[in-house]
């Protein structure tokens, strides 16, 4: 069971995760992520890259065909690319490739060139792959309105067999079936059927009367109830950051480290992991969702904040009590001024665990004398009349960092205004060159060292409230086996393995195997 209906299975316009969820049964691409932050081959058979890092030449694997039955070639891959990079198409992955130049080489063979090394190009190649002779009649106008995004024809493990609309031509249940010609071998389940649901309460009273099985998207609390009536819950951690962003452009109160410090040291995390998410998460004090190259724990901070008082570090830097409010303020040394008042507006979305997580933050704030007033948006509207201008002056917002994290848009200084992600507006000339040199590093190890220095600087600095990564939480009937979540990036990635997923077993001779 999946939440909402999917408009375009399309892995160059699946945006929503009812989209990248079908996108990720359907389609394949020339590598695969193995849940563990490498890569396997999919579509391609191997691959070379040159001494520089700027050459990657990739051998497709032979005989391999679409769902329809007609062969796939580095044609297929390069017309996907240039769609890719087509601003017309409006291409979710656009920005990946920007700078990339692709050539055929023969059928079999395709090259592709970047300007300067990106150690985490590999991660592109994991695009699905689209059928050159079925959309290359498609205009560019009609691309994201042709009927092939819901009638999909892929490479991917499973394809689809027959799709039930409803009254208004919406999907309403895909039959998928194995592909026995997927690159990496035909799935061992014959059959997925996929049903839409309008709400999480749909989805669930569907789950409840057995029309489903298998099913993601839900509220904590459901899933405590759902595992102490038995069913299966797996989880894994999501390579993503919440946290509070500073905006000190618009609240001048930010500037002083005291105020981020006391601020940072008030939050009670581990009440937020068990109050909200029912232990299903993560704390977080830092940048990055894992401690993925260190061997301490994330919840350990080398910063004072942790182990001193919000009131002990406010007190040293020269705040006291008004008492009448009970907010802090800072007596102005200058004759005729008002005091400055530690009290701010906290702005986020409209997604009940974030309005939660506001709640329960201005709970702890203001148990310590700092003055918060809520604002909630919808998502569109946030997205459009506040994150975007950066109007806002402290933002409670998630950023989804990936298990190879690629931290450049959300926190290089120039990416601090609109499209990019920076939106704690933080400017650090020693993390610019830090992240520049990341982007470029050859091994892993430079890229882990690169990681560490970074996180230092923003817990020296800290320009936000770091608080929590989400576990993905996915009901799943008990009798599929060799399903393992591994370290995914996003929820759809569920289905890396799905391949490999088993329901039956037999017992066999030894001399048949």
């Amino acid at each position: 069971g999946l939440l909402n209906t999917p408009a375009s299975i399309n892995p160059l316009l699946s945006s929503s995760p009812v989209e990248r969820d079908l996108t990720e049964l359907i389609y394949s691409g020339l590598l695969r992520s193995d849940g563990q932050g490498n890569f396997i081959p999919d579509l391609a058979e191997s691959y070379t890259v040159s001494p520089d890092g700027l050459n990657y030449t990739f051998t497709l694997k032979p005989k391999l065909v679409w769902h329809d039955g007609k062969p796939v070639t580095t044609d297929d891959v390069i017309f996907t690319i240039m769609k890719a990079k087509d601003p017309s198409i409006r291409s979710t992955r656009r920005a990946s490739w920007e700078g990339v130049e692709v050539q055929k080489i023969d059928s079999l063979h395709v090259s592709f060139k970047l300007k300067q090394s990106f150690a985490l190009f590999l991660d592109n190649l994991t695009l699905g792959i689209l059928p050159a002779h079925r959309w290359q009649k498609i205009s560019a106008e009609g691309f994201s309105s042709a009927s092939l995004n819901l009638e999909p024809i892929g490479t991917g493990p499973y394809q689809v067999a027959t799709l039930k609309r409803d009254k208004d031509n919406l999907p309403l249940i895909y039959t998928l079936t194995s592909f026995k010609h997927f690159a990496l071998g035909e799935p061992k389940i014959a059959k997925i059927i996929i049903r839409f649901y309008p709400s999480t309460d749909a989805l669930l009273s569907a789950y409840q009367r057995g029309e489903i099985g298998a099913m993601n998207a839900i509220e904590p609390d459901t899933a405590r109830a759902l595992e102490a009536s038995g069913a299966r819950v797996l989880t894994t951690t999501l390579p993503r950051v919440f946290g509070i962003f500073f905006n000190q452009n618009r609240a001048n109160l930010f500037t002083r480290p005291e105020v981020r410090a006391a601020l940072n040291a008030a939050i009670n995390r581990d009440a937020l992991i068990s109050e909200i998410f029912r232990g299903y998460g993560r704390a977080l004090t830092g940048p990055l969702p894992l401690s993925l190259f260190t061997d301490t724990d994330d919840t350990e901070t080398s910063t004072s904040s942790a182990t001193t008082s919000p009131t002990d570090i406010l007190k040293r830097a020269g705040w006291q009590k008004n008492a009448s409010t009970s907010l802090w303020e800072l007596p102005i040394k200058k004759k005729g001024d008002a005091p400055l008042t530690l009290q701010f507006t906290l702005t986020t979305s409209d997604a009940p665990e974030l309005k939660r997580v506001a709640t329960l933050v201005k709970r702890d704030w203001e148990a310590v004398g700092v003055g918060v007033t809520i604002k909630v948006f919808e998502w569109g509207a946030l997205n459009q009349t506040v994150i975007r201008p950066r109007d806002y002056e402290a933002l409670l917002f998630g950023e989804v960092v990936g298990r190879n994290p690629d931290l450049y848009s959300f926190w290089h200084s120039t990416q601090r205004l609109d499209p990019g992600l920076n939106i704690a507006l933080y400017t650090n000339t020693t993390v610019d060159k830090i992240l520049d040199e990341i982007k470029v590093a050859s091994t892993t190890d430079r890229r882990v060292a690169g990681y560490q220095d970074f996180e230092a600087e923003i817990r020296k600095d800290q320009p936000a409230v770091f608080l929590y990564a989400p576990d993905f939480l996915y009901v799943i009937p008990p009798e599929i086996q060799a399903i393992d979540l591994g370290t995914i990036n996003t929820p759809a990635e569920r289905f890396l393995g799905v391949y490999q997923w088993y329901i039956k077993t037999d017992r066999i001779w030894p001399l048949f195997l």
